[in-house]
This record gives C-alpha cells, sequence and structure tokens, in this order.
C-alpha cells in the first residue's frame, strides 16, 4: 500500500528528557492511521515535529515521498487538543480569516464554509462570538478550519473532547467519510472504543519508543489466544462442570442471556479447532453461545504497555 507519510528514525529530547526515542512509523495512503500511547508517551511531540511546531533532533519525516518542507503545511490539517480559536472575534470573521492563511480566496473560502455549516447545521453561529459557544459548539467550529482547505493529510488529537454522544457520532461520521473521499488521517485519542470503530493501522508509543504497529486486524489476530466465550445448557451443571475444568483451561465469564446454564471462557489447545470444542460441548447439553473472544483495542494496548 502506498504510504503518504513516513518517519524514519525519528528521536527528540528537550534537555535530559528523552521525548521520542528513533521512531519510525508509515502512514499508508487513504487510511485512519491510530496513534497511541499512554499520557507523556510521545505522541504530541511527534504530531507537533509532523506540524514543524518543533523539529527532531535527527531522522527524517517524508510527506508524499519527499521529506518535509515550511510549505508543505499548506498540506496539513491539524486539529490539536488544546483549542486555540480567538474568543472575542465572531465566527465568521475568524474562520475567514484561519480559511485565508491556509492559502483560500476569500471567495473560495465562504464557498466551502457554506457547504460545511450548512452540513454541521451551524449556519445561525456566523455572527456570534466564540467565547458565547459551549466547548462543543466551539470544537465543531475548530473541526470545520482544520478540513476546509482539503489538505492531504488532516491530523486529528482528541477530536471528540467537548462532545455529547450525538454531536461525537457526528463528527467521527465526517471523518469516515474524508477518509473515503480520499484523506490520510492520523487520529490520537485515549478513547479505545474509537480506535476500533475507525482506525486502520494503529501505532503504540510507550516512553518514547514505538511498541507496536500494524494493521488493527492483523495485531488482533496476534494477540488472540484461542478463548471462545460459551454458553451452554445442561442438567447436572455440577458434573459438566468439572468435566471441562479437567479438559480444558476454564475461566469465568458473564454475559447477557434468556438462559439459566453455564457460561465459561474456554481456552483450547493450539492444535485443536473450534469444531472439536463444539462437538464436544455438544455431547454435554445444548449450547446456545459461543463466540470467539477477539482481543478489543483496549485489551491491547493495556497488554502491550503493561508488558513495557
Amino acid at each position: 500500500m502506498e504510504k503518504l507519510l513516513v518517519a524514519e528514525h525519528v528521536s527528540k529530547s528537550f534537555g535530559d528528557y528523552k521525548a521520542l526515542n528513533n521512531i519510525s512509523i508509515e502512514v499508508p495512503r487513504g487510511s485512519i492511521f491510530g496513534l497511541l500511547g499512554p499520557n507523556g508517551a510521545g505522541k504530541t511531540t511527534f504530531i507537533r515535529i509532523i506540524n514543524q511546531i518543533t523539529m527532531p533532533d535527527s531522522g527524517t519525516i517524508l510527506l508524499d515521498g519527499k521529506p518535509l518542507q515550511p510549505n508543505d503545511i499548506q498540506n496539513i490539517g491539524y486539529l490539536p487538543e488544546e483549542r486555540g480559536l480567538y474568543k472575542s472575534m465572531k465566527v465568521g470573521e475568524q474562520v475567514l480569516y484561519l480559511a485565508q492563511l491556509k492559502g483560500l480566496s476569500k471567495q473560495e473560502a465562504r464557498v466551502r464554509l457554506k457547504y460545511w455549516f450548512d452540513r454541521l447545521e451551524i449556519g445561525d453561529w456566523w455572527n456570534k462570538k466564540i467565547q458565547e459557544l459551549s466547548k462543543g459548539m466551539a470544537q465543531k467550529i475548530q473541526f470545520v478550519v482544520t478540513v476546509l482547505h482539503q489538505p492531504k493529510l488532516l491530523i486529528f488529537d482528541e477530536p471528540f473532547s467537548g462532545f455529547d454522544p450525538i454531536n461525537a457520532t457526528l463528527i467521527k461520521d465526517e471523518i469516515l467519510k474524508l477518509r473515503d473521499d480520499g484523506a490520510t488521517v492520523i487520529f490520537s485519542t485515549h478513547r479505545m472504543e474509537s480506535v476500533e470503530e475507525m482506525c486502520d493501522h494503529i501505532a503504540l508509543i510507550h516512553k518514547s519508543n514505538k511498541v507496536l504497529d500494524g494493521r488493527l486486524i492483523d495485531i488482533k489476530r496476534a494477540y488472540k489466544s484461542n478463548t471462545f466465550e460459551v454458553g451452554l445448557l445442561t442438567e447436572n451443571k455440577t458434573e459438566v462442570s468439572k468435566i471441562l475444568k479437567d479438559q480444558f483451561e476454564v475461566f469465568p465469564t458473564s454475559f447477557k442471556s434468556i438462559n439459566d446454564g453455564l457460561q465459561y471462557k474456554i481456552k483450547i489447545p493450539e492444535n485443536s479447532s473450534p469444531n472439536d470444542l463444539v462437538q464436544f460441548l455438544m455431547s454435554k447439553g445444548q449450547l446456545n453461545h459461543f463466540a470467539e473472544v477477539i482481543p478489543s483495542a483496549n485489551d491491547i494496548f493495556i497488554e502491550t504497555v503493561q508488558k513495557n
């Protein structure tokens, strides 16, 4: 897959503190790339290097196959975690000003702003001051400013901060549409459910080092443990429970069910297949629930951080 952004052996220190240590990351074109890590891991430093707010001590950032240049800022849209709108300016004046900083003419900016203001149903905010808006309302304005100039690369740092569930879903759907229309997105968040819903690829940075990266589906496959969630109706729970524990690695679990049966997580040996387990269970009772336990992004995040 073609890469839009490539970081090669990027390091950055602030005095004696190593913020990034030899980070190499490839962001595929037309994807949503999750940049994950605990607080203080180095994510924001990496994002600031891409935006040329700070420079690396060593290493290279390539955009579209070429070393990053000052004028590439026109090809990047950045929504920082700490918002930066002028509170006393009117919304319309501010978005027009910021759009022109990104290289749009006033006329083109007005056309694109009308599209976005209509799409997000915020047209009546044009003459309001930012300080008159709620945090979520101001966040919508900043989202529009970020995407307005149709950059090649969009960087969203905690984009759902301040949003209620309805507006978070609205912005999530807009980001997915931007990806589908050809934009490449770097998405940094602590909300692992958003990673599950949106990210094609992820990289995990911990204590300034990259400890994991790749396609999310491939990482899930690597972390799965041949474990299955099982619900079984049987007349003799005690006997069947003992047999299961003798035959397999069995762990307690609970899930919503209208039946009062046995509920377990069962890990099968590597040389066994799920069919073997299904046949065994059906010989002991009525199987009413069977699902492979797929590790979530949250599970992978916690396990990887704890290991490192």
